[in-house]
């Protein structure tokens, strides 16, 4: 009896792990908690999906790479990925099971990065770090997609040189976006009709390298890649202004970019940035604790 439970003591133990391995070579840059304890992750080298199981720390390639593609930020909404596709200009949306291609979107060429989307429930938008802009796909009846529209962008917003316009996230109603601004720290509130931006004081606080983002309610998780921690930011009501309560980081983090939750745990994706070898490099996902919050 002991040696079972002790085997049993075991089990509980190992699940959840803290550090999830992904495969050799992988450079993973957005991740994706889906359903259940199922998770997402893409490949910014060649477009590639992995899926996984935070559980067990288990999984495998759902969508094999191929020269020419990448991913950046994902998402999932209903049975479907939602990918952006980094300085090939496009995004793809992939059936969340079988891996399929749905659709491909040729959103720009030249000098551009789809960098992360948020979908709600009328439209995906996605970031362009290198444009004022937002490509959005519209959403239909059923599993319905729209062909794409550029939704410029006004008011607070400017464009500088560098990575602009990174992580995006919207309210649960999808009345309002909200976007970091890598190259100079900012965040801002978007109006997803008509492209206006208003800048989200942060007092004397910025957010430099903020690269993915999670809002959960009024609580806001921006990572800051080079930075290696993860800005922890309580937002006002009416999400104008906003207070940084803490930064966590942690000794397995190495250049994290993206971020996504499961109750209390966070999970965020080391991209590594900058390594040499990437190519045959160690990737991971590292698990957080939520802080408590007064």
């Amino acid at each position: 009896m002991l040696r079972v439970l002790a085997l049993g003591a075991v089990a509980v133990a190992a699940a959840f792990p803290q550090v999830i391995q992904l495969p050799r070579g992988f450079q993973p840059e957005g991740i994706e908690v889906g359903k259940g304890t199922t998770f997402y992750v893409g490949s910014v080298a060649n477009g590639a999906i992995f899926r996984g199981n935070l559980r067990t720390g288990e999984g495998s390639i759902l969508v094999p790479g191929q020269a020419g593609r990448a991913a950046t930020g994902i998402e999932l909404d209903r049975n479907r990925l939602f990918v952006a596709g980094a300085s090939t200009g496009d995004a793809y949306v992939y059936n969340a099971r079988t891996g399929a291609l749905i659709r491909r979107y040729d959103f720009a060429a030249g000098d551009t990065f789809i960098n992360d989307v948020v979908v709600t429930k009328n439209a995906a938008y996605f970031t362009d770090s290198r444009k004022a802009v937002l490509d959005v796909v519209p959403l239909g009846k059923g599993d319905d997609l729209g062909n794409f529209r550029t939704l410029s962008l006004s008011g607070d917003f400017t464009l500088g040189a560098g990575f602009n316009l990174n992580g995006i996230d919207a309210t649960r109603n999808g009345k309002t976006l909200i976007a970091v601004q890598t190259n100079t720290g900012k965040l801002f509130r978007i109006d997803p009709a008509s492209g206006v931006t208003r800048a989200v004081s942060l007092g004397a606080e910025s957010l430099p390298n903020g690269d993915g983002i999670l809002l959960d309610g009024k609580t806001l998780y921006v990572v800051q890649n080079q930075n290696n921690r993860v800005a922890v930011i309580t937002l006002s009501s009416d999400l104008a202004s906003g207070r940084v309560v803490s930064r966590l980081t942690d000794p397995d983090f190495s250049v994290p970019t993206t971020i996504d939750d499961l109750g209390r745990r966070l999970y965020a994706v080391n991209a590594r940035f900058g390594i040499a070898n990437p190519a045959t490099a160690e990737f991971q996902v590292v698990q957080l604790e939520k802080p408590k919050l007064r």
